[in-house]
């Protein structure tokens, strides 16, 4: 069976529910230096290349004084450059150099505590190293570098889990990388993003969100980096993620927007739409493409032309009992894939129940998902189950509908039996697993 991989973008497509997909979506220059307004090289304004001294205030001054003279681009150039929360306003954009590292502090005290979004809640956490909100056209770029700095973060979080299993991911304080949030027109490109205490990057009711050529990375050893997801996409809708290098010890992409048994009744949430990731390159991660744990409606989103080493999970639905959910109309295909450990993984999700009072479990969808033209290795193809038998979460109950198998060639170790009595309206095309047609 052949494998199509075809990097040609036809004018008339579609995403997955039929609507055309704007020609926004293939406009993709990266941003040009000249283009981002009247310069302001930061080493000019008493920052000094110095790893040990952090200079928060000094760079925030010159990102204040862009923003008081109509707007313009901060540059970071060759060098190392200590620093806690900036924050962009109106105009202001960022470049770094080839060479240069805006490098995170790890004193959390460096990070004010304000009201931001995090795990599907809004409250009051930790700002970001960068930040932006309400920002029309806010830009990043360059050959630079993004460090988080994180180790500190990291073995304080093992620490804390070792002594109380049942802390959360919050508990342990640390900060993102990057947080954009309502904002339009953001585009992110060519920087290495690594080392995140936290989610690397973070985007929370953005529209019009382009990641271009982007190196995000954090490790698996030797000490693991907790919950650095390459990218959370938060309420968003216009996203586009393309040929980026995505390796963390967390999910790459994960969709969020929201938890709670009345998580679709909070203004705060919103859900994820015309979502497009194509043409990456992945490392290790947990899962290529999840939606949840924290996500209430998920729809048009496309996951295609992907190269995979050594992933847990190609898609993951997080199926959330306390929180009601719809993921719908979700295309992935073209992908080639080894050492994988899960094509498709659908399972409850019970990690912090919580049904806040409420006395039912919610329901929950996934339909009009298909799965074509893709070759991998894994160890289990179809991994789904239903609900578990568990006293807090028995009466849970969700529903897949609609999916579509076609052109599939896969190796699987664990050949589990696609159980196609758990899906309503399964169809398969074309599908050989270890050599032999499945359907």
């Amino acid at each position: 069976m052949a494998l199509v991989l075809n990097g040609n973008v036809n004018a008339q497509e579609v995403f997955p529910d039929g609507t055309p997909i704007p020609d926004w979506f293939r406009q993709n220059t990266p941003a040009d230096l000249n283009k981002l307004g009247k310069q302001y090289r930061v080493t000019d304004y008493n920052v000094k290349n110095d790893s040990s001294v952090v200079q928060t205030q000094k760079i925030q001054a010159v990102i204040d004084k862009a923003a008081a003279s109509g707007g313009g681009v901060v540059v970071i150039p060759k060098g190392t450059f200590l620093s806690g929360s900036l924050f962009f306003k109106q105009g202001t954009n960022l470049y770094l150099e080839s060479g240069a590292r805006l490098k995170g502090s790890d004193d959390i005290s460096n990070f004010p505590l304000l009201m931001t979004r995090m795990e599907g809640q809004t409250l009051k956490y930790f700002a970001a190293l960068v930040n932006a909100d309400g920002l029309d056209g806010f830009t990043i770029a360059g050959k630079g570098t993004i460090d988080g700095n994180g180790l500190r973060y990291w073995k304080a979080f093992w620490l804390r889990r070792e002594f109380n299993p049942n802390c959360t991911n919050m508990d342990e304080m640390r900060p993102r990388l990057l947080y954009v949030s309502n904002s339009k027109n953001v585009q992110v490109s060519g920087v290495t993003c690594m080392n995140s205490p936290f989610w690397t990057t973070h985007f929370y009711k953005c529209e019009n969100v382009k990641l271009l050529g982007l190196h995000i990375s954090s490790p698996k050893a030797p000490v693991r980096a907790p919950s650095t997801d390459a990218v959370d996409i938060d309420g968003c809708k216009n996203f586009l993620i393309k040929n980026c290098y995505l390796s963390v010890n967390d999910d790459a992409v994960a969709l969020k927007g929201g938890k709670g048994p009345l998580a679709d009744k909070d203004p705060n949430n919103a859900a994820n739409e015309n979502i497009i990731i194509e043409d990456c390159t992945y490392g290790f991660c947990h899962g290529v493409l999840t939606l949840g744990s924290e996500s209430i409606h998920d729809r048009n989103i496309i996951l295609r032309r992907l190269k995979i080493n050594n992933a847990e999970r190609l898609l993951w639905l997080k199926m959330r009992p306390d929180t009601p959910q719809d993921y719908e109309y979700v295309l992935v295909e073209d992908i080639e894939g080894s050492d994988i450990g899960n094509f498709l993984f659908i399972r409850p999700w019970t990690q912090f129940f919580d049904l806040k009072g409420e006395k039912a479990t919610r329901d929950s969808y996934s339909r009009h998902i298909t799965m074509r033209n893709i070759k991998l290795d894994c160890n289990n193809f179809f991994n789904v189950g239903v609900a578990e038998n568990r006293a807090n979460v028995n009466a849970f109950n969700y529903k897949l509908s609609d999916f579509t198998f076609e052109n599939l060639n896969i190796a699987a170790k664990n050949n589990l039996v696609i159980d196609t009595a758990v899906v309503e309206h399964f169809t398969g095309k074309n599908v050989v697993v270890n050599g032999k047609k499945e359907f």
